[in-house]
């Protein structure tokens, strides 16, 4: 017997692992090629200039955020429903006015952060100093608007094979690029680093964009018109959301900043890479691939919740082994993918890795809101997110130190959980599956009890708890990733070790 029978949706099941699998296939690229970025930086120009790096970042982001007006989001949308249509007329007009309004947008966006230079470096540092590597930002935010409109075009059209090389290709020439900058010009180099990183992924988005809509017809004013006002007018939605969210994890950074200095938002900027590493990849292809299939179901509420549900388990299944060996090899990690500078940064890892498997868990029910366009619903959601998460902030940094940007994050998500499967239960009569009740059960405590056994317990015996709870939680997941696809599109090696030992 079989520990669940292989649901008669196996095709959709398929459908998620491969696109899963492939963003996580070029993750793991990622993975060795952040081993050595970060560790380049952690050692060339220590936690000072990682966490200095993490600011430019957040400034870059709330910038594109402010400027792109929501564009990469409205965008995938847009792109999405023309290619329902399948008109190819259609397509190439999308297109061409997404084209156009990512280029005037980035002009916008860096001319605005040039002429703020100075009041941002001294609201973020306190001093002028880095005036100059914030006007340099501007060349970022230019080439981000630009690529997030690359990308909306591939993404809307679902090429997820394109997307997963992008995200190789940055990987590979950030670190060619990134590493000599650093080692021949230490922090001095860190803004460039940043200009550099943009500029490739441009180059990488345009190279597979370029023939999307390549022959359009041309386009009059007012057809121009069409396009551009829904782009702009659902975008403001993803603008309001993503200044909400990248302000949040500015305004952490900067109550980091002044709690404990340019070295604790080092540990923090460390901390929250790696603990997004794992299920970052799971995060990206669900936006990737799951948010243009929802929206073509989002009026359908029981096909609406089956993929919301077939999503969340196999986003559970993959993210949660990883996760809780994050949890017990944290130390570890943060050694290899830094150094043993950042050793302070632990325990706030593990509050961070608490807080991703409730992420992993909310996620897909989130999509539900974009996909039916309640706008004023998904914008205060994240207005109260924002709120709750800089207040945990504010408290238990000022309590706790640096860990507490960390139970911060945990908070937020215990709160914003139960929130979300709220509204959706309202909007669209949403319910967990038994399959996915059992998986929460299933990982939940167990990640509670191996971060408890690190606190309690002496080191070795705590480690050997979660060796064991991962070892455990990794066979099931296996297990029941094996059995939800269908036979036939399994090899028959697999298939005959299923029939031995299942």
């Amino acid at each position: 017997m079989t520990l669940r029978m292989i649901p008669a949706s196996g095709q959709t099941y398929t459908q998620i692992l491969k696109s899963t699998m492939l963003m996580g296939g070029s993750s793991l690229v990622n993975v060795a090629l952040s081993i050595i970025r970060n560790k380049a930086l952690a050692v060339l120009v220590g936690p000072e200039g990682v966490g200095l790096m993490g600011l430019y970042q957040s400034i870059v982001d709330i910038a594109q955020t402010a400027a792109g007006l929501g564009l990469g989001g409205s965008g995938v949308r847009q792109v999405a429903e023309a290619a329902g249509t399948g008109d190819e007329a259609r397509i190439a007009q999308s297109a061409k006015a997404l084209r156009r309004i990512s280029m005037i947008l980035g002009l916008l966006g860096a001319l605005l952060l040039a002429a703020l230079a100075f009041p941002v470096s001294d609201f973020t540092f306190g001093d002028y100093q880095h005036a100059g590597g914030v006007a340099l930002l501007s060349l970022a935010v230019f080439f981000r608007i630009v690529s997030s409109g690359q990308t909306a075009l591939i993404q809307g059209l679902r090429g997820i094979a394109n997307l997963a090389r992008i995200n190789v290709l940055v990987g590979f020439f950030s670190t060619v690029i990134t590493v000599p900058l650093i080692y021949l010009f230490g922090t001095q180099a860190i803004a460039p680093s940043v200009v550099a990183i943009a500029a490739v992924t441009t180059l990488s988005t345009w190279w597979y964009s370029r023939r999307i809509g390549a022959h359009s017809p041309r386009m009059s004013a007012r057809q121009f018109g069409q396009e551009w006002a829904p782009l702009l007018r659902f975008g403001a939605v993803f603008m309001a959301s993503g200044l909400l969210t990248f302000g949040a994890a500015y305004a952490i950074r900067i109550i980091v900043l002044k709690d404990g200095g340019v070295m604790a938002a080092g540990l923090y900027q460390a901390a929250w890479g790696l603990g997004g590493l794992y299920a970052g990849f799971i995060l990206q292809a669900m936006g990737t691939d799951f948010y243009p299939r929802l929206t073509t179901t989002a009026d359908n509420h029981a096909e609406c919740n089956r993929l919301v549900n077939e999503q969340m388990e196999i986003s559970i299944l993959l993210a949660g082994p990883g996760l809780l060996a994050t949890l017990t090899l944290a130390p570890l990690m943060m050694s290899l993918f830094y150094s043993s500078e950042f050793h302070e940064a632990v325990d706030l890892l593990r509050w961070i890795c608490l807080g991703m498997m409730l992420r992993i868990i909310a996620w897909p029910m989130g999509f539900v809101i974009l996909a039916k366009r309640a706008q004023a619903i998904f914008f205060w959601t994240e207005v109260a997110a924002t709120l709750v998460h800089v207040g945990l902030a504010w408290h238990f940094v000022s309590k706790f130190g640096t860990p507490g940007a960390g139970m911060a994050f945990f908070g937020l998500y215990v709160w914003h959980s139960i929130l979300i499967y709220v509204i959706v239960r309202r909007l669209t009569g949403f319910r967990g599956s038994a399959a996915n009740r059992r998986h929460v059960l299933l990982f939940l405590p167990a990640s509670v009890l191996v971060f408890s056994a690190f606190w309690v317990l002496p080191l070795w015996p705590a480690i050997g708890i979660g060796a064991l709870a991962v070892a455990l939680t990794g066979i099931y997941s296996l297990r029941m990733l094996i059995q939800l696809l269908p036979p036939e599109v399994m090899p028959a090696v697999i298939r005959g070790w299923i029939a031995k030992f299942a």
